[in-house]
């Protein structure tokens, strides 16, 4: 199983991003798959999440500003931050379960990618 994201960068306040993930190693398009962000000292925490029907999920934080999408033919999944504010500073990870979004939220998953740094100026 391996996730390599990208796309991060410096940016402004109110600026965009999009971020990229691309998996292998699992039946991507029978997984719901989650973007994750990290900032040094904290729990990494779940910040959007798209079943395989295509349904999303948001942390509070980020709905209305974030978007989460997929493509299972390229087995990727992005995320279009707008309006991005300083606290959306953080490390940014993605990651999949064939389960439940429980788990997407709650397991400690072994394989991880290597990140992708957002940092948000004010």
């Amino acid at each position: 199983v391996q996730f390599v994201e990208s796309g991060g960068g410096l940016v402004q306040s109110g600026d965009s991003l999009r971020l990229s993930c691309t998996a292998s190693g699992i039946r991507f398009s029978d997984y719901t798959m989650g973007w994750y962000r990290q900032v040094p000292g904290k729990q990494r925490e779940l910040v959007a999440a798209i079943f395989n029907d295509g349904t999303t999920n948001y942390e509070d934080s980020v709905k209305g500003r974030f978007t989460i999408s997929r493509d299972n033919a390229q087995n990727t999944v992005d995320l279009q931050m707008d309006s991005l504010k300083v606290e959306d500073t953080a490390t940014y990870y993605c990651n999949g379960d064939w389960r439940s979004l429980w788990y997407l939220k709650n397991h400690d998953y072994d394989s991880w990618g290597q990140g992708t740094q957002v940092t948000v100026s004010s």
